[in-house]
This record gives structure tokens, C-alpha cells and sequence, in this order.
């Protein structure tokens, strides 16, 4: 997914449909002279509906979409006919789509599942016709309830990808050469830091046609969470993943110090991040033989931790495996 075709922050107008007014007809024909109220009720407004697509991975549809305006209902008429109700409009969206109020700031709701529908804005309801106010002694009411307005509001859709995996790592950690062999993701790979711009999803094989989601979020630096570097803004993406898979190099100075960097930047940034189960991944290991491998073992943080080469293949299996046992735990 390139840089121009990635988009997870959306700002819009919208305005749901007003109600329709209810009818004040009296039934009038050549033998019924004093028929009565026979006034029908106004029809609902359309709604503002929002609708999880699994096939979507971006706001990208969104990007030139400013206002969103539902149809209003239609009002109600003779013979205690009710009106039309007014078109819903259903905004198809990836999941992990979150739906906030723009001045508030306060989340609405957020999807996660194919097919789950919920409404952002509400139509207004349709009048009541004349025909609801009749009484034994007031027989011939000449109003009718006018229908109810829409809403209308600024809001945010922004979008925190949904993956089991997501890795964590300063630029140039190896992430994206690592998600380029372990699925069929095709990110740009170079040797300077932020080469990654955008996230990247990829689906990793497992035995037994199994698979699981593995993102590949910008490369993190220290100071991310006061918005230095572009770690910002792509940190809310970490917060859906079930695991974060850590990456260092094996030619960094002070492993343990880069991991604890990198941990720190996620619990100034959201504190309940540490509660996710996490995997360390030494990554680059052609460069270096098995004796220093051996001495690196014991100075590593303590979480499970593999050793890795993705030019090599070396420790790839044993990876998958590693993050496997761990998502099923």
C-alpha cells in the first residue's frame, strides 16, 4: 500500500435526514362529508451508517468525501398513509475504524467486525398525523406534528489497524525486510532510516493453511511520543495488535538499552500497551557468528527472544513458531 494510498484520518460534515411532517387531511368525500382525521404520519429521516468491510485496509475512499447528507423523509398524506421514509447513506469502512465527535473529541463507537453496522448520525422521526390527536370530545383536530430535524456534526473517522502481530523498532531495524519474507507484502526496502512511511499489512503462513496478520508500523524513535520523528502519528495502530514483536539489530550498541527505549516510548504513549505479550527478535544475525550470538544470549532482556537473519532465512522458522505459540497461548 503506497504512501499516497494510505490513509487512516478522515474529518466530515454530516447531516442525517430530517423527519417528515404529519398529515392534518380531514376525509372529505361526496357521502362522507365529516369523515374525520384521516391524516398519515410523516416518514423517519435517513440515518448516517457506518458498515465494517474486511476488504478495505484505508480511508483512502474517504479522502474527497466532505459533506455526507442523508435524504429526508417524506410527509405523510390521506387515508392515513405514512410517508416515505428517507435513504439511509452507509459508509463502508476498514475495521478498527474508530467514529469520534470532532469537537469533543469523545469516541462514538469503533468497528471490528465484517458486516457490523452502527449509526453515526440518527434521522430525525416523522410527525404524527392528525389522525393520533382524536378524542371523544375534540373530533376533528386540524394539526398534525411536525417532524423532528436532523443531526448535523463534524466528524472523525480514524482508523487503527486491526493485526495480531505489529513490530516495534527504531528505523532500519530490518521490519519491512523481515515482512517482505515472512509474507507477500512488498514494502519499500532501503538502507536509510523512515524508509517506511505507512503502515503495511501483510498475512504470514502457517502449518496447516493457518495464518495470522502481521503490520509493519513506522520505525519509532526516542522522544515519538512528544511527537518527535513520525512515530506519532502512526503509535495508535500498536494499540490492536494482540502481540508486539520487538526488533533490534544485532550490531546495536546495547540491546537491552534499545528494547527498554523502545518500551518506554510505548508507555509514555499509552501505558496500557505494557499489558500486551511481547517478543524480541535479534535481527541482521548473518553479520555476526554463532560464538557472539552466544555471548548476546545472556545480556538480552527477559522475554522470549529469537535470533534472526532475513537475507538468510536464519531463525525465520523458529519465529513464526515463537509468535504462533504465543497468540494461541
Amino acid at each position: 500500500m503506497s504512501g499516497s494510498n494510505f490513509v487512516d484520518y478522515i474529518k466530515i460534515s454530516c447531516r442525517s435526514g430530517k423527519g417528515g411532517a404529519g398529515s392534518a387531511h380531514l376525509r372529505r368525500e361526496k357521502y362522507i362529508p365529516k369523515g374525520g382525521p384521516d391524516g398519515g404520519d410523516g416518514g423517519r429521516g435517513g440515518h448516517i451508517i457506518l458498515k465494517g468491510n474486511s476488504q478495505l485496509w484505508t480511508l483512502l475512499h474517504m479522502r474527497y468525501t466532505r459533506h455526507v447528507m442523508a435524504e429526508d423523509g417524506v410527509g405523510g398524506s390521506s387515508n392515513q398513509s405514512s410517508g416515505a421514509v428517507g435513504k439511509d447513506v452507509i459508509i463502508e469502512v476498514p475495521l478498527g475504524t474508530i467514529a469520534r465527535d470532532a469537537e469533543t473529541g469523545e469516541v462514538d463507537f469503533e468497528i471490528t467486525q465484517h458486516g457490523e453496522m452502527k449509526i453515526l448520525l440518527h434521522g430525525g422521526k416523522g410527525g404524527l398525523g392528525n389522525v393520533h390527536f382524536k378524542t371523544p370530545t375534540f373530533q376533528t383536530p386540524r394539526f398534525a406534528q411536525p417532524g423532528e430535524p436532523g443531526e448535523e456534526k463534524f466528524k472523525i473517522l480514524e482508523l487503527k489497524l486491526l493485526a495480531d502481530v505489529g513490530l516495534v523498532g527504531f528505523p532500519n531495524a530490518g521490519k519491512s525486510t523481515l515482512l517482505s519474507v515472512v509474507s507477500a507484502a512488498k514494502p519499500k526496502i532501503a538502507d536509510y532510516p523512515f524508509t517506511t512511511l505507512v503502515p503495511n499489512l501483510g498475512i504470514v503462513s502457517y502449518h496447516d493453511n493457518r495464518s495470522f496478520i502481521m503490520a509493519d508500523i513506522p520505525g519509532i524513535i526516542e522522544g515519538a511520543h512528544e511527537g518527535k520523528g513520525i512515530g506519532l502519528r502512526f503509535l495508535r495502530h500498536i494499540e490492536r495488535n494482540s502481540l508486539l514483536l520487538f526488533l533490534v539489530p544485532v550490531d546495536s550498541p546495547n540491546i537491552k538499552k534499545e528494547y527498554e527505549i523502545l518500551l518506554n516510548e510505548l508507555k509514555q504513549f499509552n501505558p496500557d500497551l505494557l499489558d500486551k505479550q511481547r517478543v524480541l527478535a535479534i535481527t541482521k544475525c548473518d553479520l555476526v557468528d554463532e560464538k557472539l550470538m552466544e555471548k548476546l544470549r545472556k545480556k538480552l532482556p527477559a522475554l522470549p527472544s529469537v535470533f534472526i537473519s532475513s537475507v538468510t532465512m536464519q531463525g525465520i522458522d523458529d519465529l513464526k513458531n515463537l509468535l504462533w505459540k504465543h497468540l494461541n497461548s
